[in-house]
């Protein structure tokens, strides 16, 4: 049985208003999300897709009991990428 597994998504264009970060206030533009699943959490970051430096998503880490639910949780952050508003951490 897996106790982590991680999913990545690259290329995501942001809806207008982006997602919003702990570290740099909101991120826009052509973005790539990274989910982290580990000891229950799902745990969120979001770059400018082919740079270096990730930063956390608000809201982020999210409880996900199993890794069915995290993937879930990755990609309904996927999705609110694409909706914009100032995105933040989807809670399942």
């Amino acid at each position: 049985m897996n106790t982590w597994a991680t999913w990545t998504t690259q290329g995501i264009l942001s809806g207008h208003g982006g997602v919003k970060t702990v570290e740099i206030s909101v991120i826009t533009g052509d973005l790539t999300v990274h989910t982290m699943w580990i000891e229950g959490e799902a745990r969120l970051t979001v770059q400018y897709s082919g740079a270096l430096d990730w930063f956390t998503v608000e809201g982020s880490p999210v409880a996900a009991a199993d890794e069915a639910a995290a993937r879930e949780v990755h990609q309904r952050m996927v999705e609110a990428v694409k909706t914009g508003g100032g995105a933040t951490a989807p809670q399942v």
